[in-house]
């Protein structure tokens, strides 16, 4: 019977979505989808989450992306997660703000800036973080614990902060205790496979 339950929350958030893949997975009943919103093959999406687009904007999940539970996305344009990506708890991702600079007028009445904001493939999105407009996050980076983001972050770079600055790279350059520790885990544990490449 919770097989068949599972199955059936499944299918009934599936149905909020403008394109679906195979395989995908939704958990919980409270994912909230305005708008535009795609999904590719093997997405895994938690429960209590927010996407909403506004006009002619999309948000796309691109195969394998990960999004964990009370994040936040909004597009006016474009935003897109990368293929593996993950966000972790309470990221806020947004393709848009109000322009405050230039003007004495409440905000609220002030024209809107859209930039799209893109998640490359394999980053890791920290809890928490903050991913402003116009944002372009590289393969493999990586954004630390409570960041907001706020400059385009390069491939395999690690960012941290409010506001985020570049912390190290994930390969190049890395401190000999890190990298030692790094030689030490991978040779016990190894590189984990991939269920979902099984399906």
């Amino acid at each position: 019977m919770r097989k068949l339950v599972k199955k059936y929350i499944n299918w009934q958030n599936s149905r909020k979505f403008a394109k679906v893949g195979q395989r995908c997975r939704f958990y919980g009943t409270d994912i909230e989808v305005e708008g535009h919103v795609e999904v590719g093959d093997n997405v895994h999406i938690r429960d209590h989450c927010i996407f909403r687009t506004r006009k002619d904007g999309k948000i796309i999940f691109k195969d394998r992306s990960m999004v964990s539970w009370y994040v936040i996305i909004e597009s006016s344009s474009l935003v897109e997660i990368g293929e593996n990506a993950g966000l972790a708890e309470h990221v806020i991702i947004r393709d848009g703000t109000h322009l405050i600079y230039g003007t004495k007028e409440h905000w609220r009445f002030t024209p809107h800036i859209i930039k799209p904001t893109i998640i490359g493939a394999n980053a890791w999105i920290g809890s928490r973080a903050y991913i402003s407009y116009g944002v372009t996050i590289g393969e493999g980076a990586v954004v630390g614990v409570g960041s907001i983001v706020t400059k385009d972050i390069g491939p395999y770079e690690v960012w941290a902060g409010a506001p985020a600055k570049y912390v190290a790279h994930r390969t190049d350059d890395v401190p000999p205790q890190k990298l030692a520790e790094a030689e030490e885990l991978l040779k016990i544990q190894g590189i984990r496979h991939d269920r979902r490449e099984d399906y």
